[in-house]
């Protein structure tokens, strides 16, 4: 039996794809700053990435490591003691982990790594942009290049390094399609800025089973898109959440130097996007159970 373990365990993605891995026969530990049971988790140890600090013994039998664990990105406005937090969170987090295998002479097979198509910048161009580009100039893509080398540098203990470079995750209770719906629900939904920006999405219950099959698969190697293959943009997204919603789609869209003037410099997350190229995962063999929005949606909001 495998043992992995995971970061971020408790967050959107984590408590999903515990259960799912734990359904397929895993033993699962979980890294959190309290050792407090959770489900689907056989064992719960702590650490504190600030102190540096980790509980040795949640690397025992370790086979396997899904590093999830990250402050948001748009819970709140990029102060430089944000920023430095966001980037801490996901990046010397990894540090910690990988001076403690070093430290006990421990081999892992895998570290399966989220990471973002934030990669790819705040902008929104026509490229189809694909995982051999440099990562962007911009604070999501310095974000990425450091979560991602950390991970890099894994090399010598890890048999594998996976990079999974996510899309928007839409789930049917919270993360970002909690927020979308909002302003639809109130009856003022309508798009942000231009409406012409990319909204590279991927549905709770994919992403999951991107992670896993990276973690049974050894043909999974470096990073990879992880995002639907149907493209849209903002306004394309607001009508067709607006349509599922059966609410009206305002036609004047929320101006962006509003957007900017409450949000700061983190308004780029929603005000900007480009199209990203998933053909590297899907010859990988991964087949999208949600590969359309209107399908993806009406799961999520119309079960």
């Amino acid at each position: 039996m495998k043992t992995v373990l995971i970061t971020g365990g408790t967050g959107l993605i984590g408590m999903r794809l515990s259960a799912m891995l734990k359904a397929r026969g895993y033993r699962l530990h979980l890294l959190s700053r309290s050792n407090k049971p959770v489900e689907n988790y056989d064992e719960v140890f702590t650490w504190d990435i600030n102190k540096g600090e980790i509980d040795l013994a949640a690397l025992d039998g370790v086979t396997d490591i899904i590093h999830l664990a990250g402050a948001g990105i748009a819970d709140s406005r990029w102060t430089e003691e944000r920023k430095e937090l966001i980037i801490n969170s996901r990046v010397k987090s990894l540090g910690i982990i990988e001076e403690a295998l070093r430290r006990r002479n421990q081999r892992i097979s895998s570290l399966i790594s989220g990471s973002a198509v934030g990669w790819y910048g705040a902008r929104t161009d026509k490229m189809l942009h694909i995982e051999e580009e440099p990562a962007a100039d911009d604070f999501m893509g310095e974000t990425c290049r450091k979560w991602e080398f950390a991970a890099d540098s894994f090399a010598e203990i890890a048999d594998r390094i996976v990079k999974i470079r996510t899309g928007v995750v839409l789930a049917k209770d919270g993360g970002a399609l909690a927020s979308m719906k909002l302003p639809f629900k109130l009856f003022i939904g309508s798009p942000l800025g231009s409406g012409n920006q990319q909204i590279q999405w991927i549905h709770l219950d994919d992403i999951c089973r991107v992670f896993a099959e990276a973690l049974e698969k050894q043909s999974f190697s470096g990073a990879y898109n992880a995002s639907a293959t149907e493209s849209c943009t903002n306004r394309e997204f607001s009508k067709e959440l607006a349509k599922v919603m059966k609410r009206p789609l305002l036609p004047l869209t929320v101006p962006s130097f509003v957007l900017k003037a409450l949000f700061g410099e983190m308004s780029a997350v929603v005000l900007e996007g480009s199209r990203v190229s998933n053909k590297k995962l899907l010859k990988t063999g991964f087949e999208f159970s949600y590969d359309n929005l209107n399908t993806a949606l009406e799961n999520l909001l119309n079960p």
